[in-house]
């Protein structure tokens, strides 16, 4: 998998340790972060214990916001793959305090 299409350091080595299916993944986040799957609220803590591990991006198609927002097709274990977006907000602390991921069209 080719993650040089990611601009943003921190971004590129968070979706490394997801893919990887690596805990350092939590350790990009604040504590309690913010996160919507399709515009719905849900707990990131929650949704990742089931994710991690299981999912993980197939491509890196286009970055935008200055390397921060990532778009490609990601495997969602038993629900196959879809085209996502996955938009990470970094706070002053430099660690990431919102996560909004979605389908992509």
């Amino acid at each position: 998998m080719d993650f040089s299409k990611i601009t943003n350091e921190k971004v590129k080595q968070a979706i490394e340790a997801l893919d990887a299916g690596d805990k350092s993944w939590y350790t990009f986040f604040i504590a309690d972060p913010q996160m919507t799957d399709d515009g719905n609220k849900v707990d990131f803590k929650t949704f990742f214990s089931k994710a991690l591990g299981t999912e993980k991006f197939s491509t890196i198609d286009k970055v935008e916001n200055e390397g921060k927002d990532v778009y490609g097709s990601f495997k969602a274990g038993q629900w196959g793959t879809f085209k996502v977006f996955f938009k990470f907000h970094l706070n002053a602390e430099g660690k990431f305090e919102r996560l909004d991921i979605g389908q992509s069209h």
